[in-house]
């Protein structure tokens, strides 16, 4: 299996979205602030948006749908002539494949766990008279790790990606002379069959 320049544009591309979402999720996170109820003695918690919610979930989609891309066309590392036979290549290959699963877990679980908790909203707090009320709301940190993680993810896939090709198909000695061996091949033939000829 050669590289493809095709897949690494796809990977790369879902890669750069999901950390911009990520980025955006991280800046436009929940805030929320204490209202007092105008009928009776508790105040609640008024959220301004959700759509840290959304680019969280839609970063979280698209890194997905990168991991199943790489490991689909490179079989997750199951098959593969080359790999077998314990070359350095293969060895990268299977080290940047625990590296990109590493960080894409990573990413999913940040991205995942932001949103959620982002779109989790307090209701009811308490009573006037308790001063310490505070909103349930998403720390600073999640979703910027989250696109941490999946500048890592893309880095590994990538790496992965060639690394498992290379291996593969033992870098590109596979395809020299391929047609320098067809025309040797065919020319001893016809200078036979016209000798032949002439006799």
């Amino acid at each position: 299996m050669a590289v493809s320049i095709s897949i690494l544009a796809v990977i790369i591309s879902l890669n750069l979205v999901a950390f911009v979402l990520a980025i955006g999720a991280e800046s436009r996170r929940s805030t929320a602030k204490v209202v007092s109820d105008q009928y009776d003695e508790r105040t609640y918690c008024v959220y301004d948006t959700d759509a840290s919610t959304v680019y969280g979930l839609s970063a979280f989609g698209l890194l997905l749908i990168s991991q199943m891309i790489v490991n689909g066309v490179t079989r997750c590392l199951c098959f593969g002539k080359g790999l077998v036979t314990g070359s350095c290549s293969a060895t990268c290959a299977i080290i940047l494949f625990i590296f990109s699963w590493l960080s894409f877990l990573g990413a999913e679980a940040c991205l995942l766990a932001g949103s959620a908790r982002n779109a989790y909203h307090t209701k009811y707090r308490g009573y006037f008279l308790k001063h310490d009320l505070s909103c349930a709301t998403l720390r600073r940190g999640v979703f910027a790790a989250g696109a941490a993680l999946t500048l890592l993810s893309l880095i590994g896939s990538v790496l992965y990606y060639w690394a498992h090709s290379r291996a593969d198909t033992g870098g590109w000695e596979k395809h020299q002379n391929e047609g320098v061996g067809m025309t040797s091949a065919s020319y001893p033939q016809q200078q036979q069959t016209g000798e032949f000829e002439k006799a």
